[in-house]
């Protein structure tokens, strides 16, 4: 029987970018993303309609090229095909804020996407010659300008066959590339004993992928979750199940654990190439990140070599490193950031930040563009950060003091710019007159459409106008503009439209997404399968709800392998760390509590606070107690340092040293819930063996979340919960989550509020916590001291027991 030729499948539009892409990189003009603002559905929508009864619209056009050994097929959508009294034509449909008086022929890029699909629809239809119709539209005027041509079929075929065939060497090396990845997957098996729960979780997220459904899992720490998600979709990728994974995570740290999964599978010759996304700001060579020619030489010619460098790098190795990236881009003298986008398009695994997927500012357009899909495998690391960074996503704001600030800086250069900025501030200025704090608003359609007529003119101005100072300026402000006018595109029942007066008295407009799980329902469904997990996904309907719109999803809790005997869990029964029972007399009791965790045995601690300011005071008073025991010569030598507010990457790195150091007595780190040393730090075994969680976590009162309670107080929902109980408990368990790494830890977890006895926050304990016990200032102590005797014991019994063996 003849085997299937496999087929390689690119869409005209990556084709055509791909191939025909040449010059600068220049961020003076292409910064504005003027194609990626089609605002494109509405506006083709509405030209289509008023075509007649002639025209036929987002026509699916596929055409395959018999290669040796494979078949290459282009495919796409034709935004209409008419037939005319000349002849047929296809129509390419464009969206633009620029004036058509000063378009004077169509974009080469774009008349190479229509020439593609006449070219496909002519070979179907037999026809010996088509016409090719590029239609432009300015999105604030609606006017059209329209450029006309038509190809004979030789021609075109001619033309499409040359540009087809420049592509067929990448297409072959990704055939070629597969069947050496396929086969080395074959061969990889799990690399470690699998510890309890953790054959399961692997099972649960292969058989998601197999039925193309999405999986929620809670699975505390220890479990080793990062390669339970990793292994089976590897598996999975190797049967076809998938083309790429994305492993999308918030923290670098946690996309470092990502890459090491990975390399532990390359241990057992695993051939995969594997590539994480270094921010633009981080990799780039000059000192500041300003594309454009004149400014960066890496800048200058990059997409004249940009393809020569990216094959160069695929062939030569299978690491895709860092360190070999920036080599490769120097050595081409291409920009490293935008050839790593590049080589993203031709490796098998992507760790990223969730934007490069979710953003629809910053998502990769080549995988997640308008009409573009493909079988992507979503691995969602820490997914509990994506409610809040997805509500930060699709949320927009307009300040009425920038308009009148760009409207200073542009006064002598551009009256049409400054009369646009007037006809936005006049609007806006009205409905301030109407807030006194905020006011609910049922619909800002007006201060939409001005903002659409100012992004033509902003857009002018910043090809025209090239100082330096005031073109950033202005630069800033037209991407605040577009993000308001991309999010109004989106508003639906999940967002709530508000202005507001802040604190300096500056006047907001706001498109706030109180639910982001449409919008990341819209990404999600670009691949195949999605794996939400994390540490501290509780409630787990609360996590579904907000990041997922189908009723179809699994979920899952993995058990623990930590035996629970091994911790200490206590909740102080006379603390509370509400805004009415702070003072000096509780700051001591809770400085307290400090001092008997670090004195019951020598070693690493945190104490977690709910806020600087809350910190900061049980930070003197246990320096108080300190100086009180030392002159009562009560003490021994214990360290204590101090989080503090704006911390540079130096001085983290720091803050985490004095954790590695060897010391005789105890250090405390002073550390804010929710901050960088309450998630994403790996500080295992003896490293840190406590920590002290005061208060519930629960977010300050604010008009944000006072409007998230009600909004989801009116959907039935326990509004209080979603706005500050499940994201203040969130906070707990990730700050408890630093003190047991591995199932070898021991070390005890103090709950210091009175309101954990409640139980409305105990419905959100993880199951390894139903055996807490209570405790007070005065007995706290003793308690720690019979667990860290018992842990003593234990260990002994241990030690002897190994000793029996190795007699034995």
């Amino acid at each position: 029987m003849e085997q299937e030729q496999p087929i390689i499948r690119i869409s005209v539009r990556n084709l055509v970018e791909f191939i025909l892409r040449s010059g600068d990189i220049d961020n003076r003009i292409a910064g504005m993303d003027k194609d990626a603002m089609l605002m494109g559905g509405k506006i083709h929508r509405k030209i289509q309609r008023q075509m007649g009864a002639g025209y036929h619209a987002e026509v699916s056009l596929k055409h395959e090229i018999l290669c040796r050994g494979f078949i290459l097929s282009v495919e796409g959508r034709a935004d209409g095909i008419m037939e005319t009294a000349d002849g047929i034509v296809v129509d390419e449909i464009k969206g633009i804020y620029k004036e058509l008086e000063f378009l004077k022929e169509p974009v080469p890029v774009h008349l190479a996407q229509a020439m593609c699909y006449a070219y496909i629809y002519a070979n179907q239809q037999g026809l010996s010659d088509i016409g090719v119709q590029m239609t432009y539209c300015n999105l604030e005027t609606e006017e059209i300008k329209r450029f006309q041509n038509v190809y004979p079929y030789e021609e075109l075929e001619r033309w499409f066959l040359e540009l087809a065939g420049q592509y067929e060497k990448w297409a072959r090396y990704q055939i070629s590339w597969r069947k050496k990845r396929n086969a080395s997957i074959k061969k990889i098996e799990f690399p470690f004993p699998y510890r309890e729960g953790q054959r399961d979780l692997t099972v649960s997220v292969y058989r998601t992928i197999l039925r193309k459904k999405k999986l929620f899992i809670q699975a505390p720490t220890g479990v080793g979750k990062t390669m339970a998600t990793v292994f089976p979709a590897v598996k999975a990728m190797g049967e076809e199940l998938g083309e790429k994974i994305f492993y999308l995570t918030a923290r670098t740290i946690t996309r470092t654990v990502a890459w090491q999964a990975f390399d532990t599978l390359k241990e057992q010759a695993l051939r995969m190439k594997v590539l994480v996304l270094t921010a633009k700001e981080k990799i780039c060579f000059c000192e500041e990140a300003d594309c454009n020619p004149e400014k960066c030489p890496y800048a200058k010619g990059h997409y004249d070599r940009v393809n020569d460098a990216v094959y160069e790098l695929l062939t030569a190795s299978d690491e895709m490193s860092r360190e070999i990236l920036e080599e490769h881009a120097r050595k081409w003298k291409v920009c490293p950031f935008e050839m790593s986008l590049d080589v993203s398009t031709w490796v098998d695994a992507v760790i990223c930040d969730y934007n490069y997927v979710f953003d629809p500012n910053a998502h990769l357009k080549r995988f997640f563009g308008e009409s573009v899909k493909g079988d992507y495998l979503f691995l969602i690391d820490e997914a509990h950060n994506l409610v809040d960074r997805g509500r930060e996503m699709y949320s927009a704001s307009v300040c009425k003091e920038e308009v009148l600030k760009v409207k200073r800086l542009v006064k002598m250069s551009d009256p049409k710019l400054v009369r646009r900025l007037e006809e936005c501030n006049k609007q806006m200025l009205a409905l301030k007159r109407e807030c006194e704090e905020y006011q609910i608003l049922n619909s800002v359609g007006h201060i939409y459409l001005k903002l659409i007529a100012l992004m033509g003119e902003l857009e002018q101005y910043l090809e025209e106008y090239t100082d330096p100072e005031i073109r950033k300026e202005v630069l800033d402000f037209y991407f605040q503009v577009r993000m308001f006018v991309n999010i109004y595109e989106r508003v639906d029942e999940n967002y709530l439209i508000y202005s507001e007066l802040d604190g300096k008295g500056h006047f907001w407009i706001r498109l706030f997404c109180v639910n982001p799980s449409a919008c990341l329902q819209e990404f999600l469904e670009k691949g195949n399968s999605a794996v939400f997990f994390s540490a501290t996904l509780l409630p787990i309907h609360y996590y579904k709800n907000l990041l997922s719109t189908s009723k179809e999803d699994y979920a899952v809790y993995a058990r623990s392998p930590f035996d629970v005997r091994r911790r200490l869990l206590l909740v102080g029964n006379d603390v509370s760390s509400k805004y009415t029972s702070r003072g000096e007399e509780m700051y001591r009791r809770y400085a307290r509590y400090l001092l008997c965790m670090v004195r019951a045995k020598a070693g690493n601690y945190m104490a977690f606070f709910p806020s600087y300011r809350f910190m900061e005071e049980v930070y003197e008073a246990f320096e108080i107690l300190l100086a009180e025991q030392r002159i009562a010569g009560e003490l021994e030598e214990i360290d204590y340092i101090l989080q503090s507010q704006y911390m540079s990457e130096e001085a983290r790195e720091i803050f985490l040293e004095n954790f590695e150091e060897e010391r005789e007595g105890s250090l405390i780190g002073f550390c804010v819930m929710g901050g960088i040393f309450s998630e994403g730090i790996d500080l295992s075994r003896d490293r840190l063996i406590g920590a002290a969680i005061v208060g519930t976590g629960l977010p300050q009162v604010c008009r944000e979340r006072e409007l998230l309670k009600d909004y989801f107080q009116k959907q039935g929902i326990r509004g209080f919960d979603y706005a500050y109980l499940y994201p203040g408990m969130n906070k707990v368990l990730q700050s408890a989550g630093r003190v047991i790494r591995t199932d070898r830890d021991c070390g005890v977890i103090l709950l210091l509020d009175e309101r954990f006895r409640d139980y409305r926050y105990q419905e959100i304990f993880p199951r390894e916590w139903k055996d807490y016990g209570t405790c007070n200032a005065d007995n706290v102590a003793d308690k720690m001291e019979t667990f860290w005797e018992q842990i003593e014991e234990q260990s002994e019994e241990q030690g002897e027991e190994q000793g029996e063996e190795q007699k034995g």
